[in-house]
């Protein structure tokens, strides 16, 4: 699972700022260990820079690399949680069993995220819409009058 990209550098040793960071700032930690680029590091410097996460890794990395966590590494969720990729394929029908679409990505938004659909729609992720999300089943149940 994605969790940042190595951004741009941060001063002469090494350090560099975490773009697209994961909120889960246990990673950004001295001592935590995920993958840069397809290989383990770890992080032997951490702070924070205009809100942003800046570390140095064990080991030079490029710019631009992926930073990635094993699934297994993540913390499990709890009821009614759920972490965006899992929805990512979903398919979504009205509650009327009228198909809209397959979810193509969540979108963060200021007030709520948004299911963002092959089809084109844009669902918020709100109680009154969302009505179920079933995982086994691949899919996700929205109330009727938010598609157009």
């Amino acid at each position: 699972m994605l969790i940042g990209r190595v951004g741009r550098p941060h001063g002469v040793d090494g350090s560099f700022v975490v773009v697209d960071a994961s909120d889960d700032t246990r990673w950004w930690k001295v001592g935590s260990r995920f993958l840069a680029g397809g290989e383990e590091v770890e992080v032997v410097g951490a702070r924070r820079s205009s809100g942003r996460p800046v570390v140095k890794l064990d080991r030079p990395v490029v710019r631009g690399a992926e930073l990635e966590v094993d699934r297994d590494a993540l913390p499990p969720t709890g009821d009614g949680e759920y972490y965006a990729f899992e929805l990512i394929g979903l398919d979504v029908v009205e509650e009327t069993g009228r198909r809209l679409g397959t979810i193509k990505a969540v979108t963060p938004g200021v007030a709520n995220d948004a299911l963002e659909l092959d089809s084109g729609l844009l669902l918020p992720m709100i109680e009154d819409c969302v009505l179920e999300i079933d995982l086994a089943g691949r899919r996700v149940r929205v109330a009727s009058g938010f598609a157009a």
